[in-house]
């Protein structure tokens, strides 16, 4: 390398096994509370949006990750969708969790829109929505 020249990496196009391999990673932070696993994958401006149609900062999540407050005691993440578009996928995702949220016991049943970017060769999730799935009895 020539003194004062960087070398260029090349961008390399998001791949589907990138996009499952992140999402893995942020379901493993959640599953053992690693809140720096957690924290890795979600780029400064990250944002979940709340069921009930507010948000939920990146900081607020990191730090509910780690909590005492929040405790799992099950959680399967399914049904994975993804749709690539050059370096953004769109992730359509079935999440299953049992546990406890400051001390209200859940079980949440619900579809999940995951946004995941690669910038920098980095890939990292933008943003989550769950919306929880209702079953409808249908009688004849």
């Amino acid at each position: 390398m020539i003194a004062g020249i960087t070398s260029c990496k090349k961008e390399t196009k998001l791949t589907e096994a990138e996009v499952v391999a992140v999402i893995k990673q942020f379901d493993d932070g959640w599953r053992n509370k690693n809140l720096k696993k957690v924290d890795s994958v979600l780029p400064p401006v990250y944002t979940y949006f709340t069921q009930s149609g507010g948000r939920f900062s990146r900081d607020n999540l990191v730090q509910t990750a780690g909590s005492n407050t929040y405790l799992l005691q099950s959680m399967d993440r399914c049904k994975l969708a993804v749709a690539l578009y050059e370096n953004t996928a769109v992730v359509s995702t079935r999440w299953l969790g049992k546990g406890t949220y400051k001390g209200i016991a859940f079980d949440e049943d619900q579809r999940c829109s995951v946004t995941i970017i690669k910038k920098d060769n980095q890939v990292q999730i933008l943003s989550e929505h769950c919306t929880p799935i209702r079953f409808k009895q249908v009688f004849h």
